[in-house]
């Protein structure tokens, strides 16, 4: 079975983004539209979905680097803020939505919250994943013939 492992992170968690659009459970929230996603940006996104993308991504990510917590997530989602003519500087990215994602994809019954050690991947998260990595490999298969023995 193909894993998250043997696919590329960017068409699978776009693939992974659609299918969590469809679920009840994952809404943006009200302020999705407005919110910058850390001290690094300059403004907001500018895609109207990015919030399912950006699911999708800390779903990826617990699942590669699980257990993990808010914190450990917005720092793995910060980037490097100007600091005018003083160098750039590491900076973490939002603990809101951090926090947020974490909160709604265990809602979703994708993530389970392990008490003292972050969140880690259920059996139906991890099922999601696989499921959307083994699609993913099927379409670079057909663009790709070369890639069908791996």
């Amino acid at each position: 079975m193909t894993t998250v492992y043997d696919v590329p992170a960017e068409p699978l968690i776009k693939r992974a983004a659609a299918d969590l659009k469809k679920e009840k459970a994952i809404q943006p929230p009200e302020w999705a539209p407005f919110v910058r996603t850390g001290r690094h940006a300059e403004k907001p996104p500018e895609d109207p979905d990015w919030w399912y993308v950006r699911l999708a991504a800390v779903l990826r990510k617990v699942y590669v680097k699980g257990p993990i917590g808010s914190e450990r997530l917005s720092a793995e989602f910060g980037g490097a803020a100007d600091r005018g003519v003083r160098p750039d500087a590491a900076v973490r990215g939002s603990g809101s939505i951090a926090r947020k994602a974490l909160q709604q994809l265990e809602e979703a019954e994708l993530l389970v919250n392990i008490k003292g050690r972050g969140r880690t991947v259920t059996g139906k998260g991890r099922a999601f994943l696989d499921n959307n990595a083994h699609a993913v490999k099927q379409d670079l298969v057909k663009t790709v013939p070369a890639l069908a023995k791996y």
